[in-house]
This record gives structure tokens, sequence and C-alpha cells, in this order.
């Protein structure tokens, strides 16, 4: 008999979550799980080719043998630079400070 694994899939938007547990064949990839979760069907604006995806926030490729028990996360582009942000913010603190 095969050996069977038991994987999570999820994908994250800013106001909810959708999770999905899986049952797959050892040997089954981050692709396979993903394809398999039905979240590329219930959320259209995924765009594989532009996001990320990680297991348990490590960043891997799609061909990734996963492990029993594994999650994983489909991430979504960036909407804004986190450095740009930052500089934005001092920015706004030194004119504020000036007043």
């Amino acid at each position: 008999m095969a050996e069977l694994l038991r994987v999570e899939v999820v994908y994250a938007l800013p106001d909810r979550q959708q999770l999905v547990t899986l049952t797959l064949a050892a040997g089954s990839t981050a692709a396979d799980a993903i394809a398999r979760s039905g979240l590329l069907q219930a959320f259209p604006e995924i765009d594989l080719a532009r996001s990320a995806i990680g297991i348990f926030s490590k960043i891997v490729k799609p061909e990734t043998v996963l492990r029993d028990h594994d999650r994983v996360e489909i991430y979504r582009p960036l909407q804004a630079d986190p450095k740009d942000v930052r500089r934005q913010r001092v920015e706004e603190g030194r004119s504020t400070r000036s007043k």
C-alpha cells in the first residue's frame, strides 16, 4: 500500500483565509497539492506565475516534494514595497515633528 501524506493548502486575503486539508500520495509536490486543493478555481485571481509559494513561511519551488503534515501557502503579490512604506513613514514623522 502506498504511503499517504496529510497536508494543508492555504490562501489568505486581507479579510479571510481558505484552508484545505488533503490526503495525497507520497512523492506529491507543492504544485500537486495546490492543483488538488481547488483554490485556483475558487480564487481565479491567483496567478502562480506571479505568486510565490511556501511551506511554513519558507519559499519553495512548485516541484518541492511534500512531507506529512506540511502546510503549503500561496502568497499574494505585495501591493507596496515594504522599504518604500518604511521610508514614507519616516518622512511623515519628520515633517510632523518639524511643525
